[in-house]
């Protein structure tokens, strides 16, 4: 994410404060050279207060020497300099009294030049870059003959004894800047002197930012075009990779397709390919289950129908009662096993749904054993077999799960228990915890679990029940739902033998752990 922003954010930066820079430094460099001819116009003024004037109680400029002042001081520079008189009427001007050498060289210079393709090129780009640099709101420039004083206002403001300066633009869009400075003798003002000066060096410095920021900015769209590249093949070209590897899990029948890793990546790219694998995976394992799921019903519903079948055969041929009685018996019990096992299987069906679905929400779990310890001690136990539990306070073992479901748990669990209790037998119920785990414990009096069936127990249809339970009763599915609703919790859950020191088997112990909520 930190490197798309950047990407897109570099180039739009620098163009941005390209602007903003030359704006200020077009701004700083016509700021000093406004000082600068201030301080020249200044002594040109004072220089001809006091030479171009006769006496103390002058009232006007002497012209002869003022022009003398003004060619002197004013034409070995690049300015002109414009003498007004009180009455507005122009004196002198530099440009003319330089001759029109300058003039005439100019004019054949711009008449005898040919901008070529190269020169077209820049001066476009020029164009295309001041469109970006704010110029500043001036009036135009007055360059026509016989020009008085009343045609510039700084002019007519310096004849009230004020410095003034002025921005003006040319026709061509060149900036000037006029100075007008009042030429006083005693205090009283004898003429104005306007100093202008272009701005053709300030631009040309202008220019040449401009060519320093179109360089950087091209450097820099290299470098972003160079670095799009690098993300593409690091952001791009790996998303491209899952999306195909996704559709080819979709679209794959009857073969497994595996979502690449990038392992050695610690970023969302990374993050993103390591979920999409494990959820991959966790679908395949689904899929499995489902597999092997409907292979062990088919199975279990094929031993009771094969029953069934061999009966109906029997019967057909046998013409004895008592026999036909005796098969009618087994058909009779076959239908109820199928029954059952249906109904497990529907059970087990939702218990899947609800917890892919279910949401989980705060249980306190000594309240729940609570009222199930009661509701047993009340209808459950018989041939004197009792439940031991002591009644827990509330906010003690609390955890996050799908009420419905855990509770079904420990039903399965204390039933199993108390199904394989002998009479007059105990069933021990405790809670417990232990580094961020709460501990669930029940305990019977039984002959325990048989050698090496402490994860068997858990399997689908796998059953293990007393001798006195008639056959078929028990389906195989409740420790095998008990396994599937506690995984999905986050926990655990485990089967052995209670041992005494002798090291006799004293009844089965199962141990469910299930993670604390907050």
């Amino acid at each position: 994410m930190t490197r798309i922003m950047a990407v897109n954010v570099m180039a739009l930066v620098i163009l941005v404060g390209s602007v903003l820079y030359l704006n200020q430094f077009q701004r700083n460099l016509i700021e000093a050279e406004v000082e600068s001819l201030t301080i020249q116009a200044e002594i040109i003024a004072g220089a001809l207060g006091e030479s171009a004037s006769v006496g103390p109680e002058a009232t006007e400029i002497d012209i002869a020497p003022a022009r003398d002042i003004i060619t002197r001081l004013v034409s070995p520079t690049e300015n002109r300099a414009r003498l007004f008189a009180p009455n507005g009427g122009l004196l002198a001007d530099s440009q003319f009294l330089a001759g029109d050498k300058r003039l005439v060289e100019e004019r054949l210079e711009n008449i005898g030049y040919r901008a070529g393709f190269r020169e077209r090129i820049t001066e476009s780009l020029h164009a295309f870059l001041d469109s970006f640099t704010r110029q500043p709101d001036v009036p135009p420039s007055i360059d026509r003959p016989s020009v008085r004083a009343s045609d510039f206002l700084e002019v007519s403001t310096a004849l009230e004894g004020e410095l003034t300066t002025q921005l003006r633009v040319r026709e061509d869009g060149n900036l000037v800047i006029n100075i007008a400075v009042p030429v006083q003798r005693f205090r009283r003002v004898l003429g104005v002197m306007l100093l202008t000066a272009q701005t053709e060096n300030i631009q040309k410095i202008v220019r040449a930012e401009q060519m320093l920021t179109v360089k950087i900015f091209l450097g820099t769209l290299i470098f972003t075009i160079f670095l799009s590249f690098f993300l593409g093949r690091t952001l791009v070209r790996p998303i491209r990779v899952l999306a195909r590897a996704a559709e080819r899990v979709r679209r794959g029948i009857g073969q497994e397709e595996r979502i690449p890793e990038f392992a050695e990546r610690m970023d969302e790219i990374g993050d993103l390919s390591r979920s999409l694998s494990d959820m991959t995976s966790a679908l395949y394992r689904q899929i499995d289950g489902v597999e092997r799921f409907a292979a062990d019903v088919a199975h279990e519903i094929k031993n009771p129908l094969s029953s069934m079948r061999s009966a109906l055969e029997t019967i057909q041929m046998t013409d004895k009662p008592e026999v036909q009685q005796k098969l009618f018996g087994i058909l009779e019990d076959d239908v109820k096993r199928i029954d059952r096992l249906i109904t497990d299987i529907s059970d087990a069906s939702r218990v899947d749904a609800e917890l892919t679905r279910g949401k989980m929400a705060r249980i306190d779990l000594g309240v729940m054993l609570n009222m199930l310890a009661d509701a047993y001690h009340t209808t459950a136990c018989k041939d004197g077999t009792q439940l031991e539990y002591s009644e827990q306070e509330a906010d003690v073992f609390v955890v996050k799960g799908i009420e419905s479901r855990l509770g079904q748990v420990w039903r399965n669990l204390i039933d199993n228990a108390l199904s394989f209790s002998p009479e007059s037998g105990t069933v021990f119920i405790s809670l417990s915890t232990k580094d961020r785990f709460v501990t669930l414990t029940v305990e019977d009096e039984g002959p325990g679990l048989p050698n090496g069936a402490e994860n068997k127990v858990f399997k689908r249809f796998y059953s293990e029940r007393p001798n006195s339970e008639e056959f078929g009763s028990h389906s195989g599915l409740g420790l095998s739902i008990c396994k599937q609703v506690i995984e999905a919790h986050g926990g655990q859950i485990f089967a052995e033998n209670r041992m005494n020191e002798e090291g006799n088997v004293m009844g089965a112990c199962f141990r469910v752990r299930l993670p604390v909520g907050l």
